[in-house]
């Protein structure tokens, strides 16, 4: 949550050629708060242009279109059309951080990448024409890294039943952003920190201080302020919501609204399901979102405690209008179900196009085995490493089901946009001309 939506993640809760350096810094800037001499002090971290240093101990090195298994056989048009819905906001985004002079700035490469996309999309209507663009302006290239292998993983956004009041069995509810919240990381940037970094923190008059805990604020640490949103009948439901990052709730009167990420609590997230396989409570092999939320429904009180073992607790705004047509990601777009990927944004900046492979990911409609140009439009506080993806499927139980079960072995080919002097003359009418050969 997607993120902007912080979302997350199912998965993760029940569990040759020159190379180029990758172009992400991962500093950010900020003031955080930090445990030293067992107190929290204040850590100011200073921010590069989002290009200027390599990640540390990854590499960008250029391959082939042909190198891409199934690239001739995937939908161009459809990655093209997610990728554009990011073009908006990486333009804007640069010319913000230019206007301020703060904080991690898109490419020049990218804004330009995106530029042209903006300016030929009215040209593109097929395929062909789609692919022709991302041949012309990009070189694919492989994520060359020493940590851990490529894993995906999935995430949705639930449909769940729920109150603006607290009537029969809507009793616990959802909160509103507080007006002592402060965000310290961008929420662009809230993956790539290190562990034990508060990306958000409270207000008081004696200074910044961390927030409530998620056990904290079950027990009413923000009862009577006035910040409930919605009400629901099930505590589980709500905390799955809650590392979705995002929900579509159909209301007691017949209405359905949709409910968005708007900050947490700043404490880090920690897998529920991680800690039931440590404490020999759930075998390993046992464990899928289905037999988690069994576990935790059976005995409430019991899973109370192991719901306050993750601390980290997320807000929540309604949106409205033109925003509440999909659930956004944390480059605050239209998250894109299949296309939409949650990447760490200290190894890829948000809105590169990444070309995913998963040769055993065999579940996903028409799709066997998985390889499809996505785009990093999301982050997610347990998404991290140069090669970890979070793939958004959409709403709704099917989507729930196929995210439930996606915990796959993958590949990114990331598509590194051209300097304006190295793309060719190729046009989208031209496609077919352009082919790479398979």
């Amino acid at each position: 949550m997607a993120s902007g939506v912080a979302i997350r993640r199912i998965a993760t809760a029940v569990l040759g050629a020159t190379a180029v350096a990758v172009g992400v810094s991962i500093a950010v800037e900020a003031s955080s708060l930090v445990k030293l001499d067992g107190s929290w002090k204040a850590r100011i971290v200073k921010a590069k242009e989002a290009r200027a240093k390599p990640a540390r101990g990854s590499l960008y090195q250029p391959v082939a279109f042909a190198d891409l298994p199934g690239w001739a056989q995937d939908d161009h048009l459809a990655a093209f059309k997610a990728f554009l819905k990011s073009c908006e906001r990486v333009t804007a985004n640069a010319r913000e951080k230019a206007a301020a002079d703060k904080g991690p700035a898109p490419s020049s490469a990218l804004v330009a990448a995106c530029s042209e996309a903006s300016r030929v999309a009215g040209q593109i209507k097929s395929s062909d024409g789609a692919r022709a663009f991302f041949e012309k302006n990009f070189t694919p290239s492989a994520v060359v890294h020493n940590g851990k292998p490529g894993l995906l993983t999935g995430y949705y956004e639930p449909v769940l039943k729920g109150s603006r009041t607290p009537q029969g069995p809507y009793r616990t509810p959802i909160y509103k952003r507080p007006p002592d919240l402060v965000t310290v990381i961008p929420e662009t940037h809230r993956g790539a920190v290190k562990a034990g970094t508060l990306t958000h923190v409270r207000k008081t008059e004696k200074g910044n201080e961390p927030y409530f805990t998620r056990a904290q604020i079950d027990q009413g640490a923000l009862k009577g302020k006035g910040l409930e949103l919605l009400y629901f009948a099930d505590t589980v439901d709500v905390f799955f919501m809650q590392i979705q990052g995002s929900g579509r709730v159909q209301l007691t009167d017949g209405t359905s609204i949709r409910v968005h990420y708007d900050g947490k609590n700043g404490h880090p997230y920690s897998s529920i399901g991680r800690y039931l396989i440590d404490k020999a409570m759930l075998a390993a092999d046992k464990v899928s979102l289905d037999a988690l939320a069994i576990w935790l429904k059976a005995d409430l009180e019991r899973a109370k405690a192991v719901m306050w073992h993750n601390a980290s607790y997320v807000f929540f705004r309604e949106l409205k209008g033109d925003e509440a047509g999909a659930p956004l990601g944390a480059l605050n777009v239209p998250l894109t179900p299949g296309r939409s990927l949650a990447l760490d944004p200290s190894h890829h900046p948000l809105g590169l196009p990444v070309y995913v492979s998963a040769p055993t990911m065999k579940h996903v409609h028409k799709t066997a085995p998985f390889n499809r140009l996505m785009v990093g439009q999301d982050v997610g506080s347990a998404i991290k490493g140069p090669e970890r993806g979070d793939i958004y499927f959409g709403s709704g139980e099917a989507a729930g089901k196929l995210a439930g079960v996606t915990k796959h072995a993958g590949r990114f080919f990331v598509l590194v946009p051209k300097d304006a002097a190295a793309r060719t003359e190729a046009a989208p009418d031209n496609a077919a001309a352009q082919k790479t050969k398979q």
